[in-house]
C-alpha cells in the first residue's frame, strides 16, 4: 500500500469506511516467522557489496556499493517487507561505497564513501534523496572527506563517528556533528578509539559505535563499545562485544541493539549478537544462514533485514551478494485490538479509521518503536496481519 498524505487522509478515510461497511474489504492473516531464526527474502536486483542504506517509513533504501571488485555504483533499489518485492528508484547523482547514510525528516542524507581501490581517497559530498518525489539533491561538501565511519541521528543533529580517508589510511577518532537545516558542521569530542569500519546506533538519545578496526585491520579488529552522551558531549566504555569485528552491522528493536556480520583477519562471520543497553550485557543470537560483511542492516516492524555484502572466496576475490535475510527477534509489540475484546475484526478498523490522519495513542501503534506521532497506512497495515 502507498503511503498517503495528511492532505489526503479524509478521502482515503471516507473510501475505506465505504469498503467496510459493503463488505468488500477482506483480508487473511500474514504468515509469522519462529522467533530467533532467519528466512531468506526476495534477491536484491543489483548485487553488490560496502553498501549502505535507510529505513524510511516501513521500506528499505538500499544505496550505491560496488557490483565488482573494480567498480562502485550509484544505483539505489528499495525494498517493502510487505509485499517482498523490490523497485528501481533513481540514480545517486555518483557511484561509491562505503559511505554513510541516515534518514532524517522524512529524506535520506548521503555522506562521503569512496571506491574498491584501497589507495582512493574518500569524497567530501552530501547528497539527500527525497523518497517521497524520487529526486536527489546536492548539498554543501562537508569540511573534511570521510568513508567507513559511523552515522547517527539525535533529534535535529547528524552525527558522523570516526572513519578514514581510504580502506588503507588511518582512522579518525573525529566526532563530527551536522546541523542540515543550517547545513553547518560542529566538532564534538573525540571517541576514545580511533577506527573505521565500525557500526553506531541510537538508544535512548545516546551514540553507541560498536566494533571497527585500526589502519591495519590485518593487526586485529575492534570489540569495544563506546557511547556518546551529547547532553553532556563525553563518552563512556561499555562491555565489549563477545566477537571482536569490523564492518559489523548493527540496528535497534525495541531499545535492543543487533549486531551482525563483519570480519577479523581470521574470515567473515555469520554472527548474530544482541546487546542490551540496561543491563549492558550482550547475548549470542542464532547466526545468519549467510556469513557477509559490510551490508545494509536495519529493522522494520521489529524484525531485522540484512542485505547484500560480500566474503572473499578461496582466492581472496570478494563474492558479491544479492540475498536478503530477515531475522524474528520475538518482539511483539502492541497488537491492535483497540477495543480489546480478544479479536481484532471490524470494530477495530473502524476505530482506526476514526482516528486516521490524527496522533491517537491507541491506534499509532507502529514503529518507532510503539507509534510514529499519526495514525496511517503503516498502522493499517499492522492491522491486516493480526486480521480474524
Amino acid at each position: 500500500m502507498k503511503w498517503l498524505n495528511r492532505s489526503k487522509a479524509r478521502d482515503f478515510k471516507s473510501i475505506l469506511t465505504g469498503l467496510v461497511f459493503g463488505g468488500l474489504l477482506v483480508w487473511t492473516t500474514a504468515s509469522l516467522a519462529a522467533e530467533d531464526t532467519w528466512t531468506y527474502k526476495a534477491d536484491m536486483p543489483t548485487a553488490r557489496g560496502f553498501v549502505s542504506g535507510c529505513v524510511s517509513e516501513g521500506r528499505i533504501y538500499v544505496i550505491g556499493g560496488f557490483p565488482t571488485h573494480y567498480s562502485v555504483t550509484s544505483a539505489v533499489e528499495m525494498y517493502d517487507p510487505t509485499t517482498n518485492a523490490w523497485t528501481r528508484m533513481a540514480n545517486m547523482p555518483s557511484g561509491r561505497c562505503g559511505h554513510a547514510a541516515r534518514t532524517f525528516d522524512g529524506k535520506i542524507y548521503v555522506f562521503g564513501g569512496t571506491s574498491p581501490d584501497p589507495y582512493s581517497t574518500a569524497k567530501k559530498n552530501v547528497y539527500v534523496y527525497d523518497p517521497q518525489t524520487d529526486t536527489w539533491t546536492q548539498k554543501a561538501d562537508m569540511p573534511y572527506a570521510n568513508a567507513l565511519c559511523g552515522i547517527a541521528v539525535i533529534d535535529d543533529t547528524i552525527y558522523l563517528v570516526g572513519g578514514s580517508l581510504s580502506a588503507s589510511s588511518a582512522t579518525v577518532s573525529t566526532l563530527m556533528a551536522y546541523d542540515p537545516v543550517k547545513e553547518s558542521w560542529a566538532r564534538k569530542a573525540d571517541m576514545p578509539t580511533s577506527r573505521g569500519w565500525l557500526s553506531a546506533c541510537v538508544v535512548d538519545g545516546k551514540i553507541y559505535a560498536i566494533g571497527g578496526a585500526p589502519q591495519n585491520y590485518q593487526a586485529g579488529c575492534y570489540q569495544n563499545v563506546e557511547v556518546y552522551d551529547p547532553s553532556t558531549d563525553t563518552w563512556t566504555r561499555k562491555s565489549d562485544m563477545p566477537t571482536a569485528r569490523a564492518a559489523v552491522g548493527t540496528c535497534v528493536v525495541n531499545g535492543i541493539i543487533y549486531a551482525t556480520g563483519g570480519f577479523s583477519p581470521g574470515g567473515v562471520f555469520a554472527a548474530n549478537e544482541m546487546y542490551d543497553p540496561v543491563t549492558d550485557t550482550w547475548i549470542a543470537k542464532s547466526p545468519m544462514q549467510q556469513k557477509r560483511l559490510m551490508s545494509f542492516v536495519g529493522s522494520v516492524a521489529d524484525k531485522v533485514y540484512v542485505v547484500g555484502g560480500s566474503y572473499p572466496d578461496s582466492q581472496g576475490q570478494p563474492v558479491i551478494l544479492s540475498t536478503v535475510e530477515e531475522y524474528d527477534t520475538g518482539f511483539v509489540g502492541p497488537t491492535p485490538d483497540f477495543n480489546d475484546d480478544g479479536i481484532v475484526d471490524t470494530k477495530d478498523l473502524l476505530l482506526l479509521i476514526e482516528s486516521w490522519g490524527q496522533d491517537d495513542p491507541l491506534c499509532d501503534i507502529a514503529p518507532p518503536p510503539v507509534g510514529d506521532g499519526v495514525v496511517d497506512a503503516l498502522d493499517l497495515e499492522i492491522l491486516m496481519s493480526y486480521w480474524g
